[in-house]
């Protein structure tokens, strides 16, 4: 064996060894690093995730909300709002939160425990929206559930659905809606929308779009 074949063999072991080496020290790396958090007690993530950012949104029966008093776990908890729009708490039983904002809620919340707390400090989080839903149903790719966003549309809720089967009735599309405790039935004629005959229409919680 020659000396420069010998010389490339110790170099490629070198520098394999090397490697090596640098593996495992990130690793341990990486392991202590998530001992001291553990061992923190502080989550590498945020715990609550807000379902929205909007500080106008109202809060409506079937959302979720995390409640977070500080230093007082008994009463920090993760809650659906019933369907009369109230949540219960420990302390203050059945409170309204339906129609308020989360801020406006937290408020409540705070006022309410200054009988029982030496100022309490309220969070309160959105962290799921189940109120605002509109539905397709028919002759749609993906019938089902949407969430409903600020002025959502028809069609950009059929678009959502992923378009319609070969068997659609595209002029006989409706909208079912509940208006004053009566179900109306609005005609929407999507080929005549799409061609700028008609206005699109302007989506209401609840409301369901058939596509026969």
């Amino acid at each position: 064996m020659n000396m420069h074949l010998k010389f490339q063999i110790a170099l490629g072991l070198l520098l394999l060894s090397f490697g090596s080496g640098w593996n495992v020290a990130a690793q341990s790396t990486d392991s202590t690093s998530s001992q001291k958090g553990e061992a923190s007690g502080k989550p590498s993530a945020a715990a609550v995730t807000p379902a929205t950012t909007d500080q106008e949104y109202r809060i409506g029966p079937q959302d979720v909300v995390q409640i977070d008093v500080w230093k007082e776990p008994e009463i920090t908890r993760t809650i659906p709002v019933r369907p009369d729009g109230k949540i219960s708490l420990p302390l203050l039983n059945d409170v309204q939160a339906a129609g308020l904002t989360a801020m406006q809620l937290a408020g409540s919340i705070r006022e309410g425990l200054t009988k029982y707390l030496n100022n309490p400090q309220v969070t309160v989080t959105v962290t799921q929206i189940n109120s605002r839903r509109v539905f397709v149903t028919g002759e749609v790719a993906k019938a089902g559930a949407l969430s409903l966003l600020p002025s959502m549309t028809v069609l950009q809720a059929l678009s959502s659905s992923g378009g319609f089967t070969q068997f659609a009735r595209e002029k006989d599309i409706y909208i079912l809606r509940n208006e004053n405790g009566k179900q109306v039935k609005l005609p929407f004629n999507y080929k005549d929308v799409v061609k700028g005959k008609k206005e699109d229409i302007l989506l209401q919680p609840g409301d369901v779009i058939v596509v026969p």
